[in-house]
């Protein structure tokens, strides 16, 4: 069974760059079809989509989010890491790693890590 955990800091400074890794077991990050996602939810709120790096190492970003974002993969340790930089309050999320798997029907999310929850403060 696929499983997705996050790990990282649960608060962070404003102007700091906030860095969020997801390991995956059960499965292989290069594996076809399958897209590594970060979503977020501010406390009441909805879910954002942030980005994704593929299982060919293409990336897409929200446009709202791109200028300070980045997403990056480690094939060796099976993980994947979210870097969000001069971070502010609005930051402030619960944030997950997702699995997108494309399938002739389009696709869509199967798999979810428990989720972070990271506060910028001073």
């Amino acid at each position: 069974q696929v499983q997705l955990q996050e790990s990282g800091p649960g608060l962070v400074k404003p102007s700091q760059t906030l860095v969020l890794t997801c390991t995956v077991s059960g499965g292989s990050i290069t594996t076809n079809y399958y897209y590594w996602n970060w979503i977020r939810q501010p406390p009441g709120k909805g879910l954002e989509w942030i980005g994704y790096i593929g299982y060919n190492g293409v990336t897409d970003y929200s446009p709202s989010l791109k200028r300070r974002t980045s997403i990056s993969k480690d094939t060796s340790k099976n993980q994947f890491t979210l870097q969000l930089s001069s971070v502010t309050p609005e930051d402030t999320a619960v944030y997950y790693c997702v699995r997108w798997v494309e399938t002739n029907l389009g696709g869509g999310y199967d798999y979810w890590g428990q989720g972070i929850h990271v506060t910028v403060s001073s």
